[in-house]
């Protein structure tokens, strides 16, 4: 299938915010999207698209109607859990050389000891140049964290899961001091930095100005003998990412502006100046405003309250060996069709957004009549599951919002379990959604 085999290229392309907004901004110019930066005015049927620090983005495509009536929007998050590399991270301890990390997201720690790993990221020098970083995606070279023999944990074994790898020392092994005697005191260190310095062109303290992830290394692949499924690293939540950027690219000629929001920082909270916590789509939208028809407060207001959202983000799939954590009826099933989640956040309802009867229901037509599959669930059972969306950041601003994605198996773990024919739900759900008036 076409559509798949570019899912899994974008996956494999885009391990890290800024190689997602790479291709993603290939994909929207060769579909004829311009910069905005580069506009002076804006008319139905112009697309234009606004990036943020190479991290977020909002693409929009002017429809017929004016702005103030609202957009459809397609919002997801392009972040994934991973591990950080510290600003000072290069050490060598009893001849092992090692890179210092920091966790980014929900993790289960233990998940990511023992497992080839690759470095993805940039690194920026004190002259404005920068460096492009992928390192350990050959067949040859990749790094890893290691973990006590079985012969020897007795004590790890006692701990609970969430203890008995601790995050300090999900440190990753890049080298080894093979030298001994005099002088050979962390000469491991220096020759692998030695090694950076010839690859990336960079000193120890340009880490101190990079953005370097560890991610799992390797290529998505197709799961199973009758290849219905797809694993790969970081589906949560770029295959609502990528399924809402297809529609939007596929979309023409709507009445509503139609707008695709692909933003960073959604698994620590939205927080930050590439978050959907910020003034990021106030902005993107302030300047599409003021290119069609000049810049109004009012008109900026009046735009968000009366907009459409769908949260593109993932939801927990039902998991078959662990039945107890679901409540069955209102659970998710993989190859059950795109889901709407009415709420997330935890617990009594906490964080979440909760999306009105009314708007449902329209949108329960758009899929009907669009012969879209779906399904209706929670994540979890009411006193067990819990999560977070972009959902109530756009709530905020009176539109109506709902979360509405793809059912993960694995969710946040090194690969996540999605299945083919929900990935095209998706899509086909998220290109009604755009078309909806």
């Amino acid at each position: 299938m076409d559509e798949i085999r570019k899912y899994r290229a974008f996956l494999d392309n885009g391990k890290t915010e800024r190689e997602c907004i790479n291709e993603i901004i290939s994909s929207a110019e060769a579909a004829g999207y311009r910069n905005i930066e580069t506009v002076d005015s804006l008319k139905p049927g112009d697309k234009v698209y606004f990036v943020q620090y190479s991290k977020s983005i909002a693409l929009f495509s002017i429809g017929e109607d004016p702005i103030e009536n609202g957009m459809n929007i397609l919002g997801a998050h392009i972040d994934s859990p991973r591990l950080d590399v510290k600003m000072n991270p290069l050490y060598e301890n009893d001849g092992v050389v090692y890179l210092d990390t920091h966790y980014y997201g929900g993790i289960k720690k233990y998940q990511w000891v023992t497992m080839p790993l690759a470095i993805h990221g940039v690194v920026a020098r004190k002259d404005g140049t920068k460096n492009e970083v992928i390192l350990g995606e050959d067949d040859e070279l990749a790094f890893s964290i290691s973990d006590i023999l079985p012969h020897l944990a007795q004590d790890q074994m006692k701990k609970t899961a969430s203890e008995f790898i601790e995050g300090e020392n999900l440190d990753i092994i890049v080298g080894l001091n093979s030298e001994s005697g005099e002088g050979a005191k962390n000469k491991g260190k220096d020759n692998i930095m030695a090694a950076f310095t010839s690859l990336l062109g960079i000193e120890e303290k340009d880490f101190q100005s990079a953005e370097l992830e560890v991610v799992p290394q390797g290529r998505a692949k197709m799961l199973g003998l009758d290849k219905s499924m797809i694993l790969a690293y970081g589906q949560d939540d770029r295959v609502c990412a990528y399924t809402s950027l297809s529609a939007m690219l596929s979309t023409e000629n709507t009445r509503r502006t139609s707008c695709c929001l692909l933003v960073d920082k959604e698994e620590i909270g939205s927080v930050g100046a590439t978050g959907m916590d910020s003034a990021f789509l106030e902005n993107a939208v302030s300047e599409v405003i003021d290119r069609l028809c000049g810049y109004d407060g009012l008109k900026l207001r009046r735009t968000l309250r009366s907009s459409y959202m769908l949260s593109s983000d993932v939801n927990a799939a039902f998991d078959p060996l662990n039945p107890s954590l679901y409540d069955k009826k209102n659970a998710s099933t993989l190859g059950g069709g795109v889901v709407f989640n009415k709420y997330t956040g935890s617990r009594g309802k906490s964080s979440a957004s909760d999306a009105n009867a009314e708007f449902i229901a329209l949108l329960r037509k758009a899929m009907d009549d669009n012969n879209v599959k779906y399904q209706m669930a929670e994540l979890g059972k009411v006193d067990t599951g819990g999560g977070g969306t972009i959902a109530k950041f756009a709530a905020y601003y009176g539109m109506q919002v709902i979360d509405c994605g793809v059912a993960v198996l694995s969710m946040h773990a090194p690969w996540e379990i999605t299945a083919v024919s929900d990935v095209l739900s998706a899509l086909e759900c998220y290109k009604a959604f755009l078309k909806i008036e």
